[in-house]
């Protein structure tokens, strides 16, 4: 079997590459490469129709982590849902994207590594702060007043007094 037949017998099950700027299916791989921690290829395309070019990756598909939520409803892992959440708690910082993926990256390998196919969203929001805290103090303490959910200013001061006598 050689590469059109995987690509049309992709394209018949409806997994498909559109380019970003035209819709075609039709790209071609200019350059390929292993990104800085060996996890994934980054592959450089160009559109056959427009010229345009664009990046992606691919990665081993590992089995789906489960997150089991505070209600105890479960739903898979969202590793975008976890970069939002460090973005918010980074905005205004001087933190870059790249250290945020990074640490989604990480918090993945972690988990994945572990073997374990749940996950509670307390447990996964503490291996946060711990990359957090080594990253910026402002974004951990952002981060655990929206995580921890706070009762009262008494609560958070706790939390701020606690992370000095740990720094």
């Amino acid at each position: 079997m050689n590469y059109n037949d995987l690509f049309v017998g992709r394209k018949a099950m409806g997994i498909i590459m559109k380019c970003p700027y035209c819709s075609s299916v039709e790209s071609k791989v200019t350059d390929s490469r292993p990104t800085e921690d060996n996890m994934k290829i980054r592959r450089r395309r160009e559109c056959i129709k427009c010229g345009g070019r664009f990046t992606t990756y691919e990665c081993i598909e590992h089995a789906p982590l489960i997150v089991v939520k505070k209600d105890k409803t479960r739903q898979p892992f969202d590793r975008n849902k976890m970069l939002n959440g460090l973005l918010r708690a980074c905005e205004k910082r001087n933190v870059s994207i790249n250290a945020l993926e990074k640490i989604v990256d990480d918090i993945e390998y972690y988990y994945a590594n572990k073997l374990r196919k749940e996950i509670s969203s307390k447990e996964l929001g503490e291996k946060a702060l711990e990359y957090l805290k080594n990253l910026d103090d402002v974004a951990y303490v952002r981060f655990a007043s929206v995580y921890r959910e706070f009762a009262d200013i008494d609560s958070f001061m706790q939390e701020l007094k606690n992370f000095k006598k740990e720094g």
